[in-house]
């Protein structure tokens, strides 16, 4: 019998798996690139597929499927991340290619529409024709499956959420990110937090200890749990944003599930309700009542689903996602 590769490109590290055609998770690894950029992360990437070939003995590898962040550009086998220094234009197909066999199948795609496809597949949105995965980590973005197809756009850039435009008056700190990202996201979440930080000097709370540059998200979420008065009102905004979000996709695409994903949600979790009841506020009521909210059911393995995914569909046929 033999089994798909996956591998799920992060801003921070790479995630590798096996899988059986059923949708078995059979083995899986993770390798760091922090602080690698260009030409050394498509060596990680070499590397662990090579992992990967070598742990599949007993199961033959019959195709790779690939999630990245970013724009991947079918047509030339690059990629564009913006979280990976020197990716403006990586050839990744070609770097893939060099080290497997020809007649391998490499697919590559979003890590929106990974995301997607992998709770179609194995997660949440089993048995919808209609659903959206919103991502929100480092950065933001959104997998859209319309009518049983993942939306793509005309250059592969659909579901590039963080560009939502979400307030009225526009700052020059979009231009790089987008309005929602800038808010919203993990980044944005720091980068908040040090804003107001920077305009309260007198403040004293939970991060006192922590030099501004090295907040993190996870830091706000710690405050904001301890009661700090900055992280408190962060947060609060996050959830505003979070929720207006929701409701311009309900209303937009008026899906069977929106499904909340990505690391920066594994924090929100007990925010959950807030964000419903937020987007419920905005959204169009009719698309509301028809539409479920809920959190990942792959959780940190939905793009390493999606990406499995990719290659049973090189294989099998079966569905054409775009």
């Amino acid at each position: 019998m033999n089994c798909i590769a996956a591998v799920d490109v992060g801003g921070t590290k790479i995630a590798g798996g096996l899988f059986s055609y059923e949708g078995k998770l059979l083995y899986d690894s993770v390798a760091p690139v922090t602080g690698s950029a260009g030409g050394e992360v498509g060596i990680i990437i070499q590397e662990l597929i090579s992992s990967l070939f070598r742990n599949s003995t007993e199961t033959p590898i019959s195709a790779i499927g690939i999630c990245v962040p970013g724009i991947y550009n079918p047509d030339k086998g690059t990629v564009w991340a913006p979280n990976l220094e020197g990716w403006d234009s990586y050839p990744l197909l070609k770097e893939i290619k060099s080290i497997t066999d020809p007649d391998i199948p490499v697919i590559i795609s979003s890590d929106r529409s990974c995301y997607i496809l992998g709770e179609v597949w194995q997660g949440a949105a089993v048995g919808c024709q209609n659903a959206v995965y919103l991502s929100v980590g480092t950065g933001i973005g959104a997998g859209i499956l319309v009518n049983g197809s993942v939306a793509q756009g005309i250059g592969n850039s659909a579901g590039a959420v963080g560009w939502m435009a979400l307030t009225r008056s526009y700052i020059a700190g979009y231009q790089h990110c987008g309005c929602f990202e800038y808010h919203a996201s993990g980044e944005g979440l720091a980068r908040v937090y040090r804003n107001y930080l920077s305009e309260l000097p007198a403040h004293r709370g939970e991060l006192d200890g922590i030099s501004p540059g090295k907040i993190t998200a996870k830091d706000v979420f710690d405050a904001w749990q301890k009661k700090d008065a900055i992280a408190k009102r962060v947060i609060g905004e996050a959830v505003e944003y979070w929720g207006m979000s929701v409701a311009n996709l309900i209303s937009i695409l008026n899906p069977e599930k929106v499904i909340l994903g990505g690391g920066v949600f594994e924090s929100a979790v007990p925010l959950m309700s807030q964000i419903i009841n937020e987007a419920k506020k905005w959204a169009q009521p009719i698309a509301f009542d028809q539409v479920s909210i809920e959190y990942s059911a792959l959780g940190k393995y939905a793009g390493l689903y999606g990406a499995a995914f990719l290659a049973l569909e090189s294989i099998k046929g079966y569905h054409n996602y775009g």
